[in-house]
């Protein structure tokens, strides 16, 4: 047992992250599921598929951190060198583990339904000195070492692979060696209000704040999440305080607050149209069904969400939504008058209590000096009204896209709220 900080390294292996090829996203999640443990994430390292190059990060790591988290290099290819490696690093042999075959070879019977080469096979191979980690959502077993009060964990690079093995094994393990302070946080989700001015907001709130209580301000596509995060020993002791100040510190933004959990804005709007038992239906140009998407990535969705309307092309908003010819040649798709219609027709057409319709110019192309790039009307309908707003956003295509998509349920999640039809 360590009384002191914890700390950890991860270490990410495989030459396709040194090149941009694919996007490290493992390092983020692991680091946020050990700060709430009370693990802090020293240093995070990236190299690329050479033996000597992962056994000095081994070396260094270990130097400064009592916890090693080692993702990627354990495919079936040649460059997978993580299991021999590992094995010469602790001074074991390669041996079959039989749980890992017979996870191998189910899968290749249910899912895969051909044969086995000798390669697959090669994935059961681990390690004598190591405890295996049995990989429920694929083939490569993961592996945690010991050496020195030092805990090494090698696991697939895969992130949903990754992932099960840190929730179903590591994570529940790491408490058990190590002494942790107890953490808490309580996080809260604004929309429609920059940082800089919440920040103006809660300053004195903020100076208030005891050392032991950090304040994090998590920006992002028109929103900011406030995380509240206390450390110490008692943890009843911090809970009372930590919900003493996050009461405060709602009271300061109820204006502006979506939700008062770690939840995402479609997760919130999920929630408020389940409580009310209402039912809500999206017609997009601009921004293809990405709006709808959001909305369905929620477990449970269904219950609230009907359906959605891709109307990118006039002919569509015009036989399909029924927006007026003359709407649309007087005012353009891009207007109040075009997102209007096209909202209360999805409402009437799918039966839903609110509907949201979106249309704009994306970009690079097709502004005009009166509707630049980046002109966005959106219009929300319930049983009370119609609102609609014009924004302008300035990034590129993508970004132009997620922000208008965050624009929009924002207005729906205000319609929900005020609506009492």
């Amino acid at each position: 047992m360590n009384n002191d900080r914890v700390n950890a390294s991860i270490i990410t292996i495989g030459d396709e992250l040194l090149i941009g090829q694919t996007i490290d996203t493992n390092s983020a999640w692991m680091a946020q599921e050990l700060n709430k443990l009370g693990i802090w994430v020293k240093r995070r390292v990236a190299v690329g598929d050479v033996w000597d190059e992962i056994w000095n990060a081994l070396d260094e790591e270990s130097k400064q951190s009592q916890v090693i988290l080692i993702t990627g290099g354990l495919g079936p290819t040649a460059d997978d060198i993580t299991k021999p490696l590992m094995g010469s690093y602790f001074g074991g042999k390669m041996i079959v583990d039989e749980g890992a075959l017979q996870n191998v070879k189910e899968i290749f019977e249910k899912y895969i339904k051909r044969p086995m080469l000798d390669v697959n096979l090669k994935q059961a191979e681990v390690p004598d000195v190591c405890t295996v980690i049995q990989n429920k959502r694929g083939t490569a077993p993961g592996m945690w070492f010991e050496k020195e009060g030092k805990v090494f964990v090698s696991m697939p690079g895969v992130p949903n692979e990754m992932k099960g093995m840190m929730t179903d094994y590591v994570l529940p393990r790491l408490p058990k060696m190590f002494a942790l302070p107890a953490v808490v946080h309580r996080t809260l989700l604004t929309a429609g209000i920059g940082e800089s001015y919440i920040a103006d907001r809660i300053k004195d709130f903020e100076a208030a704040l005891p050392q032991h209580i950090k304040l994090a301000y998590l920006p992002n596509f028109g929103m900011v999440r406030l995380r509240l995060t206390a450390t110490g020993k008692d943890e009843t002791e911090i809970i009372e305080e930590v919900d003493r100040l996050f009461i405060e510190l709602q009271d300061q933004l109820q204006d502006v607050m979506v939700i008062n959990e770690d939840k995402t804005l479609e997760e919130a709007i999920g929630i408020l149209l389940a409580k009310k038992e209402k039912t809500v239906s999206t017609a997009e140009s601009c921004t293809g069904g990405y709006i709808s998407h959001l909305i369905t990535s929620v477990p449970g969705s269904s219950g609230y969400f009907k359906g959605g309307i891709v109307s990118y092309d006039n002919t569509i908003k015009e036989n399909v939504l029924g927006v007026d010819a003359d709407t649309l040649d007087n005012y353009g798709a891009v207007s109040e008058e075009t997102v209007s219609q096209m909202a209360m027709a999805a409402r009437s057409i799918m039966k839903t209590d609110f509907a949201l319709a979106v249309s704009g110019i994306m970009g690079p192309g097709g502004g005009t000096e009166e509707k630049p790039v980046g002109t966005v009307w959106i219009a929300v309908t319930g049983n009370k009204e119609t609102v609609t707003r014009k924004f302008q956003t300035r990034y590129n295509r993508n970004r132009n896209i997620e922000v208008t998509a965050i624009n929009a349920l924002n207005m729906l999640r205000q319609s929900i709220i005020n609506d009492e039809g």
